[in-house]
């Protein structure tokens, strides 16, 4: 006894220094060969139980593997235990007066306190209930278990187990008793196809060794970038960048960069534009000056001082003005633009609709007659109405009149490059549209010379 009572006091010190992780669902099974104890005498008076569960002169031993377990791990910090258990009781009611063959068999619960406190992984304590059936000599009966025990690991697979508790009889065939039990216990039942020390189940990269924070996949190139998030798996690189080098430090990957030795921008594809012209510096024939893309980054040439380029210069060997694509300003008559307006404001359509009616064709020539006087100016068309109806329809309306003025021009030779046409539906009206004379002025015709 005093030697059993040694053995569990060295096993609860070596609990403080073990390694190592308790049973889960990557090691789901342990079997444990050990040595069993059991207290049939118990104390009549509460106050003693402490006395003698501490106790271990009235423990019955056999000196022999007399206990065996399997464990199955279930879910969340939940086990499964079946044992099996062998002794010889000497000492029942007191020291040597019985010798009868003792056996149990139980199912119990188990749960890791693990769950409750933080794991520890070296220790492993738990709590327990169950049943059971017990035998002592001819009598046998059921019993309810309870108890706690702990395992202690000293590697992945080997530990320690102790468990203590009662037994309560139901039908008065066997004492109620305490069992004890100290033994060896192997998990097992884990699989890591790649040695890496993840579990399969656990491991996104099963095949293949890896690194523990990259759930067991490979960083090849070591940068902190798991080679499956890694676009250049084999070169370390930048997290940022997916893994892969910045050699000039321009925030654009190598691999993408035109000009991986010069600081660009992602606009240029990481080469450098010195004149911000868009145009990169490998391609631009100015680098040090600006200039459009369709020149090679050079600027354009004014050969007539205008500030009009002369790509877009009309008449590039003599100054003119922007409005007039870089020609000379055109300048018409305000008594041509009276006429115009007042020829327009003879423009009637039938109702509701973009046709002419009878007679208006004829102020439209003379309008054209106008506008061939002087070619080089540029026209727009703007069709109005009133109020009446609803704004929208009001809008389209005036947009169709305005087009059909322009097509018509058109037709009588005026290039269609020189006119413009638009719809303002009742925007802008310049009469009150609460008379009849009102709105008869609304619904008007404008042509306007563009500047």
């Amino acid at each position: 006894m005093k030697q059993l009572k040694l053995a569990v006091m060295a096993l609860l010190t070596f609990a403080t220094v073990g390694t190592v992780s308790a049973q889960d669902s990557d090691n789901p099974w342990v079997v444990g060969f050990g040595v069993n104890a059991v207290d049939f005498r118990i104390p009549t008076k509460f106050g003693d139980y402490a006395k003698d569960y501490i106790g271990t002169s009235d423990w019955n031993v056999l000196p022999s593997i007399s206990r065996v377990t399997v464990d199955k791990y279930l879910n969340d910090g939940f086990t499964l235990q079946l044992a099996g258990s062998l002794n010889k009781i000497e000492t029942f009611r007191t020291e040597d007066d019985m010798d009868e063959l003792y056996w149990a068999i139980d199912a119990n619960v188990k749960y890791d306190l693990n769950n409750l406190f933080g794991d520890t992984a070296w220790f492993d304590p738990y709590v327990y209930l169950g049943g059971g059936y017990a035998n002592l000599g001819d009598n046998g009966e059921g019993t309810l278990n309870a108890g706690v025990g702990f395992n202690t690991w000293f590697n992945d697979n080997l530990g320690l187990n102790f468990q203590t508790g009662g037994k309560k009889e139901f039908a008065d065939k066997v004492q109620d008793h305490f069992q004890h039990s100290i033994g060896l216990v192997f998990k097992f039942g884990g699989k890591d196809t790649d040695g890496d020390g993840i579990y399969d189940k656990e491991d996104a990269c099963p095949e293949v060794a890896g690194l523990k924070e990259f759930n067991g996949c490979p960083d090849a190139d070591g940068d902190g970038v798991k080679d499956s998030d890694d676009a250049c798996p084999d070169v370390a690189g930048l997290a940022a960048l997916n893994g892969c080098p910045d050699t000039d430090g321009d925030g654009i990957a190598d691999k993408d960069d035109a000009c991986p030795n010069a600081k660009g921008t992602k606009a240029m594809n990481g080469c450098p534009d010195a004149d911000g012209d868009g145009v990169a510096d490998n391609k631009d024939k100015c680098p040090q000056v600006a200039g459009p893309a369709a020149n090679g980054g050079c600027p354009w040439p004014d050969t007539d001082k205008d500030g009009v380029l002369d790509k877009d210069d009309k008449c590039p060997q003599v100054p003119g003005v922007a409005s007039n694509n870089g020609c000379p300003e055109v300048v018409i008559i305000e008594e041509a633009v009276k006429k115009l307006n007042d020829f327009a404001r003879a423009i009637y359509f039938n109702s509701g609709r973009s046709s002419f009616r009878p007679g208006v064709s004829g102020k439209l020539d003379l309008i054209a007659g106008i506008m061939t006087e002087y070619p080089k100016a540029n026209f727009s068309i703007e069709g109005h109405t009133d109020s009446s109806g609803r704004a929208s329809t009001n809008m389209r309306l005036s947009d169709k009149r305005a087009k059909a003025v322009l097509d018509y021009l058109v037709s009588k030779g005026i290039a269609a490059s020189r006119l413009t046409s638009a719809g303002f539906g009742e925007d802008y009206p310049i009469a009150s549209n609460k008379t009849r004379a009102g709105r008869a002025q609304n619904r008007r015709v404008e042509i306007k010379v563009k500047k």
